[in-house]
């Protein structure tokens, strides 16, 4: 084992400099930030282009087939830049290397060193290792040595890393936002996710540790917070609080600094008459409801092991319609489960434009290894499921634009995010029914505000999924 890296992060005659990819979920970004914050906490400089990078970090998805495809592709070409620029090391991180430790070690010599998601806090340890002896980390438990590259393998276990307010952390978002993550792991049984094989059993923070956490990004100057977990609503029932997640909302809208409080991923089976009372009688906690339904015909949801129907799911929408009139409504589907009939699609399709969601994303089935609908067969050809996802799309389109002219002629707060990275012309910004990354924004073509500032925006006109409007005065 090679000695442990100098206090300053360097290996020899000087400050390393880092390129982090961060690929997946805002959950994966927050990993890959509590990554940097150790990294920056050792004196390690952080470098946007890659080619200008002594060591690169790839934090990896693996949630399905899609995002592995594109993890490898970032790590390939990554990897070229030992041969095109300064690179010494690559170092693969995350999900792909808790679920295939060994396949990843066997199929990618070009990468120096992985890191399991027990390993996060270990990063210094693993991008400092200037000796040139290859680490590699085994994926549990979290105390385990740093391993030598040998021939014996790991089995892919799931996680127990836990991040809390201690964690140093460099945010990767614009110092206004930031996501925090309530919970990690998951204990539901869907067939079709694989996520709980490897980022393990659901486990929440304590209310305190988050309060902490935001209390200090407050005090950097964050005035959005994006609470995430894979299911928010679960929060705290495995620390016997089983409305944690309506206390831990009630703490946060005391705090006077915070502007703006949204709930991700909520399952319908954890949301709770007091949940929603107090989701709509918060000062600050944004009437956004992020609620990922993935089907309507109840005998694909039986399949896929979720539970309710189109009869049920629209009952708990009208419950969050009755406590907030204007709520913001986002939902995920999957199309293409196995046994999927053009009958409970179409079933589907229905129920979507009855709801008539505010945005809506969908994903095509992809079968995956280690889940309960693997036995199944994936008996629904792909351009059926693309067919499909189409047909949906097209039909949330025409939803998503007829909703968004509602919008005209109102005036309405917007965080201001700057200028469109295509034009000085025009500001950018988000309305609070439009999260960050995943929903549409607000074009700004008349009237000036600083990035970071919240400005009162008099809409005008649409722009597919955005809005356009000038600013009228200050939020």
């Amino acid at each position: 084992m090679s000695p442990g890296p100098p206090r300053d992060g360097t290996a020899t005659g000087g400050p390393k400099r880092l390129g982090m990819i961060s690929l997946g979920c805002a959950k994966n970004l927050v990993d890959s930030e509590v990554m940097l914050g150790h990294l920056e906490a050792a004196g390690w400089q952080f470098v946007r282009d890659p080619s200008e990078a002594d060591v690169i970090v790839v934090n990896t998805c693996s949630f399905i087939g899609p995002a592995r495809e594109e993890s490898i592709r970032a790590i390939l070409e990554a990897a070229e830049y030992k041969r095109t620029g300064r690179l010494e090391r690559l170092v693969v991180a995350g999900c792909m290397v808790q679920r295939y430790p060994d396949e990843l070690r066997r199929e990618l010599p070009e990468v120096d060193a992985f890191v399991g998601l027990d390993q996060l806090h270990r990063i210094v340890e693993v991008a400092y290792r200037g000796d040139g002896a290859p680490a590699r980390l085994p994926t549990s438990p979290a105390a385990a040595p740093l391993a030598e590259t040998s021939d014996a393998t790991t089995h892919g276990n799931p996680a127990s890393y836990l991040y809390d307010d201690t964690s140093p952390r460099r945010l990767a978002t614009p110092p206004w936002t930031a996501y925090v993550k309530i919970a990690e792991g998951c204990d539901h049984t869907c067939a079709f996710c694989a996520i709980p094989s490897f980022r393990g059993a659901f486990r929440s923070r304590t209310p305190g540790s988050v309060l902490r956490e935001v209390r200090g990004l407050v005090a950097q100057g964050v005035r959005e917070i994006n609470l995430i977990a894979q299911d928010s609503g679960h929060y705290g029932r495995d620390l016997d609080r089983r409305e944690g997640l309506a206390e831990l909302l009630r703490e946060l809208d005391r705090f006077e600094a915070l502007r703006w409080v949204r709930v991700h991923y909520l399952y319908p089976n954890t949301v709770t008459s007091r949940l929603i009372e107090t989701m709509a009688g918060g000062r600050r906690i944004l009437d956004y409801v992020d609620l990922p339904l993935q089907h309507a015909h109840p005998d694909v949801l039986r399949r896929m092991r979720r539970g309710g129907s189109a009869t049920s799911h629209l009952r708990l929408l009208s419950r969050f319609r009755g406590a907030m009139p204007d709520v913001t409504l986002r939902s995920t589907f999957i199309v293409g489960f196995p046994g999927e009939t053009e009958e409970e699609f179409v079933r589907l399709l229905d129920f979507v434009r009855e709801v008539r969601f505010d945005h809506l994303g969908v994903f095509v089935y992809s079968h995956e290894e280690g889940t309960q609908a693997y036995s199944l067969a994936d008996d629904v050809p792909e351009s059926v499921k693309q067919e499909r996802r189409d047909r949906l799309m097209s039909c949330q389109q025409r939803i998503a634009f007829e909703r968004n002219r509602a919008w005209v002629g109102r005036c309405e707060e917007v965080l201001v995010e700057g200028a469109h990275p295509e034009t000085d012309h025009l500001l950018v910004g988000r309305m609070r029914s439009q999260a960050p990354d995943v929903d549409g924004q607000v074009l700004i073509n008349e009237g000036t505000a600083r990035p970071g500032e919240f400005a009162t925006v008099s809409l005008t006109d649409t722009a597919g999924y955005d809005l356009v409007g000038g600013i009228v005065g200050t939020a």
